[in-house]
């Protein structure tokens, strides 16, 4: 099993910045690709970033140039910096794990999943 635990949710005003945190534990030997996915309300789960072991990235249109997603395979975290936010970018923020080499964006692609963190941007 694996465990996904994120944190650094919270409320900011548009423009400003929060940088969310997942912590992995469990059998991680399989893990390759971490991912971020958001949910707004109403709205289907998206795909926002994946990193995978060697560090290659993938972000969504949306929030390139404003998001940065690193990962520190040493301490088994991934970190997802976010900046210039919007009121847009309001959602429940989930980790994601995948046991592949691959960056993928469908979200029925990975395998485990944390509980999820909210990010409210006011305008």
């Amino acid at each position: 099993q694996v465990q996904l635990v994120e944190s650094g949710g919270g409320l900011v005003q548009a423009g400003g910045s929060l940088r969310l945190t997942c912590a992995a534990s469990g059998r991680l030997f399989s893990l390759i690709v971490m991912g971020w996915f958001r949910q707004a309300p109403g709205k289907e789960r998206e795909f926002v970033t994946g990193v995978g072991w060697s560090g290659n990235i993938n972000y969504a249109d949306s929030v390139k140039g404003r998001f940065t997603v690193s990962r520190d395979n040493t301490k088994n975290t991934v970190y997802l910096q976010m900046n210039s936010l919007k009121p847009e970018d309001t959602a429940v923020y989930y980790c994601a794990a995948r046991r592949s080499v691959t960056i993928s964006t469908e979200e029925g692609q990975y395998n485990y999943w944390g509980q999820g963190t909210q990010v409210t941007v006011s305008s």
